[in-house]
């Protein structure tokens, strides 16, 4: 077996993990920003039902600030399209994984068929 054949086989291998790795960290992103998208649809929901002239409060650490309804919901709606920005950012980040994986698989195989050929060739 070729030291450089392996070598090879070594770094690829190697790429392969570390993008699984990157692949499983993005999707747990994925989760985490669909569960806030959802949130905020919730409050969205909640402040459609409110009037204009109603009390509203926002949390900023431990203290509650008084927030107009109007502006509570600009800032839930830039929030959404924030999140929502962040999730196509995200899924195209899965997508470039994918094809990322795909190739590097397409290269193990061949290298691990190139081991065996090199393996069955020696005495």
């Amino acid at each position: 077996m070729s030291e450089e054949t392996q070598q090879k086989l070594q770094q690829v291998l190697t790429d392969f993990k570390a993008s699984q790795k990157q692949y499983s960290k993005t999707v747990a992103q994925v989760r985490k920003l669909e569960g806030q998208l959802q949130e905020n649809a919730a409050v969205k929901k909640e402040l459609e039902l409110i009037k204009d002239d109603a009390e509203v409060f926002k949390l900023i650490g431990p203290i509650l600030v008084k927030q107009e309804p109007v502006e509570a919901r600009q800032t839930v709606d830039k929030r959404m399209s924030y999140i929502q920005g962040e999730l196509k950012r995200l899924e195209d980040t899965i997508s470039s994984l994918d094809t990322k994986q795909e190739s590097l698989q397409q290269k193990l195989n061949e290298l691990q068929a190139k081991m065996v050929q090199e393996q069955q060739k020696q005495p």
